[in-house]
């Protein structure tokens, strides 16, 4: 059978990154001051940090069934499934609204999403284990049940560079981001499966970044069998227009995995939004056997 990949521009797969990966990515909306964008589409990395920083009124918004439905009529005139690799559920409405589409009877047996609670470099990683398993032969549902069976399997720490847009989204008190700033704390967040929590706080960026350098020794050791060598672990890093500072934790990363390829990229604008530029995040997730 052919099988189609489709996932989510909060994978950080661009539009030209689908084309050589043989995939394909609905671009996420964006109302930004009463108007819509498409990520990598009618909005740019560029663009969207500077609105951000110009104090633009942002809000994320998941893709209309509409757009959903077009997407894979149009894929399914020449594949005959389709495997879709959402955002995380715990994060957006769009996965569950992908669910109850595919319930339709032209997509049953058709079109299965899978609910593995991935955003940014992990879920771009899943969308790479969903096809590699179609080239090697595994259908659209058992693409879908080892996702899922491995949802759990990965994590990731976030620091932020500032309060201000945690503050401006309701999510902590005003009262609490600026103590946080007086006393220059840099929160250290969490996502393990369905949630953005807090983890940790810090009084300097290097505190931060070695408090999530333990935070990911800590789950190898724990919670990935001990495990470390880079047949048996993804290591990568996700920033928020925060590059230098990527690159330079990269390099702290390696010194510690040194047989290890760290990947780097954005992490999701669905995301940025909510905790502002300059924020910088590691991850780890097992490598999937099939």
């Amino acid at each position: 059978m052919k099988i189609a990949i489709v996932t989510d521009s909060n994978s950080g797969i661009t539009q030209k990154q689908a084309q050589e990966l043989g995939v394909f990515v609905l671009a996420m909306p964006f109302q930004i001051d009463g108007e819509t964008y498409y990520e990598d589409i009618t909005l740019t990395q560029e663009e969207f940090y500077k609105k951000l920083r110009e104090g633009g009124n942002i809000s994320t918004s998941q893709p209309s069934p509409g757009s959903v439905t077009d997407l894979w009529d149009k894929i399914l005139q020449e594949y005959d499934q389709i495997v879709h690799i959402p955002m995380s559920s715990g994060l957006s409405g769009s996965c569950q609204t992908a669910i109850m589409l595919a319930q339709e009877e032209e997509y049953d047996g058709k079109v299965y999403v899978v609910n593995n609670q991935r955003i940014s470099v992990t879920q771009r990683q899943s969308v790479i284990d969903a096809k590699g398993m179609a080239e090697a032969g595994y259908d659209a549902a058992a693409i879908q049940k080892r996702l899922e069976e491995t949802k759990f399997d990965s994590t990731i720490y976030i620091t932020l560079d500032t309060l201000h847009y945690l503050k401006k989204g309701g999510r902590i008190t005003p009262a609490a981001a600026a103590l946080g700033t007086i006393l220059r704390l840099k929160p250290v967040l969490q996502i393990q499966g369905e949630k953005l929590d807090a983890y940790s706080k810090a009084r300097t960026y290097k505190i931060a970044k070695n408090t999530m350098l333990d935070a990911i020794a800590k789950d190898i050791e724990e919670r990935f069998d001990g495990k470390s060598s880079p047949e048996d672990i993804y290591i990568a890093i996700a920033h928020t227009d925060n590059l230098a500072a990527a690159e330079e934790f990269r390099d702290e990363v390696k010194a510690i995995y040194p047989e290890h390829d760290i990947y780097i990229d954005h992490l999701s604008l669905s995301v940025a939004c909510h905790i502002g530029p300059g924020a910088l995040a590691i991850t780890a997730t097992k490598v999937l056997k099939y």
